[in-house]
């Protein structure tokens, strides 16, 4: 019994063996096929992906320029906006600014002439100042000249005060003057 079981057991194997060749040959093929089909695609698929490529290229410029053109024309417009606003505050600054400095220019021409009048006016005040002391002195100096000489003959005499009177050492040797000979010259010290 053994070798009938045995016999059956090769001819189970045998039939096994069989189906398991012609589903390898099978699954080759079908690998086969799958692989040509593949490469096939393969081979497909550069092209279908440039063109894919190429297509969504030249829509995305556009769609790219829509988007930005909604979404930045709001922004721009409020910036352009601002920077004309901006511009007219600028404007009307710089024109109070011009008038401003054209006051401070009058103003300060205005100020020069009264600093260049009243320094005409100072020097002139001050040269016939001048003038007039030079006039007062020199008449006093005149008037005075005579006393000095006179001063200059009392030190050189032997006078003195006497009782709140001007007494003198009189040289009776000396000659008289005045109309009535009543002078004599003081002796010197």
């Amino acid at each position: 019994m053994q070798h009938d079981e045995l016999t059956a057991l090769i001819s189970k194997t045998a039939v096994l063996m069989e189906q398991f060749e012609r589903r390898c040959e099978e699954l080759e093929r079908h690998q086969r096929a799958l692989a040509e089909h593949l490469q096939a695609l393969a081979q497909q698929v550069p092209g279908v992906v440039r063109q894919s490529a190429d297509d969504s290229l030249r829509s995305l410029p556009g769609a790219v320029m829509g988007k930005l053109e909604s979404g930045l024309s709001e922004p721009v417009g409020a910036y352009e906006k601002r920077l004309r606003e901006a511009g007219s505050l600028l404007h009307d600054g710089s024109q109070t600014l011009a008038a401003q400095l054209k006051r401070m220019e009058q103003l300060h021409r205005h100020l020069v002439w009264k600093i260049v009048g009243a320094a005409f006016g100072s020097v002139l005040l001050l040269l016939l100042g001048g003038g007039w002391l030079l006039w007062q002195y020199r008449a006093d100096i005149d008037r005075q000249r005579i006393s000095a000489e006179l001063l200059r003959a009392y030190n050189q005499a032997d006078v003195t005060l006497c009782e709140e009177r001007l007494c003198a050492n009189v040289d009776d040797k000396a000659a008289a003057y005045g109309e009535r000979k009543q002078y004599r010259p003081v002796r010197p010290r």
